[in-house]
């Protein structure tokens, strides 16, 4: 009989959220009338960008035409996208990231995951606590870590507390380790890393031989000019670090799928024995024989926000989602919740009232005010006691659920 990874049965609860599906399944089919608001998981509702859905309406055109049609695509992606990314992403803030040096994907969620093919299992890794599930959930899976504690932390992982005396911005690593997870703007708090963080961050992995995986999934959601977009904005940080970003939430691609991982050229990692390999080539060849490239279709669409009418229309987008989550932020303080985030990011992050546990403030709003948020203890065990509110909805569902919210707890 076949054996199965055995790692996988150490995700006793499940991840958060088909846990939280879970839950308003089993509350919706016992109270069919009940009116959900989902501010819970990030995805977006409002439309795709108009010149976004035209050029992915000439693409599907170009698929119907033998002289125009696209088979196999390039498994690193398209030049007409990832020019445009080096461009306005990164030369456009005086940072040198070549084009060959963006590899485009089907989500930065999957790249976060997939990027341990290339990584040895003997890693020493540091993650945020609180932290995005999937970059604990994967190490687990691969079998980089032991069993659980009895606060769901894994055995043979470094966790670093995020909490209100730091902001929810840990502090460096006490002992050597080799693999770093950041994620900034940060989900779930919302918090954000100055230049000076992220230097210090940069420093100590090149003082450790470390590894940094920065998550700017988010990046398109500040607007304090002071805060940088990517940790590439940091000298010394093409040595040391692996951006991955997404077009989810800027241009609406949930359901879409398109993201990119930067893996500079210098970047080299060591073999057991000492020896240096480059962990571009290595994600070129993991790229190459696993992955076949995003859909030419997503792709042009992708790049029709590089546009000047798609820089305009997926700037409205993401102040929307910003006029949301501001909405939320005070809101919430108005009745004496003390709310973190919410200013350069579209994630409210909230201490629960009533020292009310995660779960039971989850059970609480969907049973009473029909609001589904994300218990922070869901997020790791020190955000035990918070609670993330997403600003991805309509205006009239955030404000409804806001008076709602005020009904329960008022």
């Amino acid at each position: 009989m076949v054996q199965v990874n055995e790692n996988f049965l150490k995700l006793k609860a499940g991840y958060l959220f088909p846990e939280i599906g879970r839950r308003v399944t089993a509350f919706s089919q016992a109270n069919p009338s009940a009116k959900i608001i989902r501010l819970g998981i990030g995805d977006v509702t409002e439309p795709l960008p108009p010149a976004v859905i035209k050029a992915m309406h000439q693409a599907v055109d170009d698929m119907a035409a033998r002289e125009t049609f696209k088979g196999y695509g390039p498994e690193q992606g398209y030049a007409f996208l990832r020019e445009p990314i080096a461009e306005h992403d990164f030369a456009a803030r005086g940072i040198d990231i070549s084009a060959d040096e963006i590899f485009i994907s089907d989500g930065s969620k999957c790249d976060s995951g997939n990027i341990l093919d290339i990584l040895g299992s003997s890693n020493r890794i540091a993650i945020s606590d609180p932290v995005y599930p999937v970059y604990v959930d994967t190490n687990v899976m691969a079998g980089h870590t032991g069993a659980a504690d009895a606060s769901g932390r894994f055995e043979g992982l470094v966790y670093l507390p995020g909490n209100e005396a730091n902001n929810f911005v840990p502090e460096l690593p006490s002992e050597p380790v080799d693999l770093i997870y950041l994620c900034y703007p940060n989900n779930p708090t919302g918090t954000v890393a100055t230049k000076e963080t992220l230097k210090g961050w940069v420093d100590y992995a090149r003082a450790n031989n470390a590894l940094i995986l920065f998550d700017a999934a988010y990046e398109a959601f500040i607007s304090d000019p002071t805060i940088p977009h990517s940790i590439f904005e940091i000298e010394g940080a093409k040595e040391v670090a692996i951006e991955f970003r997404s077009f989810s939430k800027s241009i609406g691609f949930t359901g879409v799928r398109c993201g990119l991982t930067v893996v500079p050229k210098q970047l080299m990692g060591t073999t057991p024995a000492g020896e240096k390999v480059s962990l571009h080539q290595l994600w070129n060849r993991r790229q190459s024989t696993k992955f076949n490239g995003a859909s030419y279709v997503v792709q042009k669409g992708a790049a029709a926000a590089y546009t000047a009418e798609g820089q305009a229309q997926m700037r409205g987008l993401v102040d929307f989602y910003m006029t949301n989550a501001r909405l939320l932020r005070e809101g919430l303080s108005k009745v004496g919740i003390k709310v973190f985030g919410g200013v350069n990011a579209p994630y409210v992050w909230l201490r629960t009232p009533k020292n009310l546990s995660s779960w039971d403030f989850f059970d609480l709003l969907l049973s009473q005010a029909h609001v589904v948020g994300t218990p922070g203890s869901g997020f790791g065990a020190a955000g035990e006691g918070y609670f993330r509110l997403s600003a991805f909805n309509s205006r009239q569902n955030v404000e409804e659920s806001l008076e709602r919210i005020f009904k329960v707890i008022g």
